[in-house]
């Protein structure tokens, strides 16, 4: 069996280490900061106008930002997948499809197969030089699932 981001993401949930990947997946992951910035007042939210989440970002004397642009964004995260636009007589508001917390497993499973895409050992010991600010217990759940991986290779 190949070990892929998949498979230890399976392996990871399967260890309660993990929450489920989401049935439901946005088209395109990676977002920018305002993207992000503003995906986040959504989440706050629940649901919003562009004036509830312009007003939120002007809340902050030190910025500006035309209303426009914040259609732009919520229209682009509307096209990316993250977010739905519902219509009400003359009022759109956003709500985000996927929660914060699925978004956090998401963006876990991208970076994990983008790491195990490199596949070069330097870079994975690298890696596992850095674990050294990590607790023990952390070290020895990480080992105990290697292991895991190992033995069920093993046995095909």
């Amino acid at each position: 069996m190949e070990y892929d981001a998949k498979n230890i993401l399976q392996l990871a949930q399967s260890e309660g280490v993990m929450a489920a990947l989401p049935n439901y997946r946005p088209k395109q992951i990676s977002l920018g900061p305002l993207e992000t910035e503003i995906l986040n007042i959504i989440w706050e939210f629940g649901c919003a106008t562009v004036k509830d989440v312009h007003d939120r970002i002007l809340a902050d004397p030190e910025r500006e930002l035309t209303y426009s642009s914040v259609t732009t964004v919520l229209n682009r995260l509307t096209q990316k997948g993250w977010l739905a636009c519902d219509k009400t007589e003359r009022i759109f508001s956003w709500r985000p499809l996927v929660s914060r917390s699925e978004a956090q497993v998401l963006k876990a499973y991208e970076q994990l197969h983008k790491f195990l895409e490199v596949s070069n050992p330097d870079i994975v010991a690298a890696f596992a030089d850095s674990l050294d600010h990590t607790s023990l217990e952390q070290l020895e759940a990480i080992a105990q699932r290697i292991e895991a991986a190992r033995r069920a290779r093993e046995k095909e």
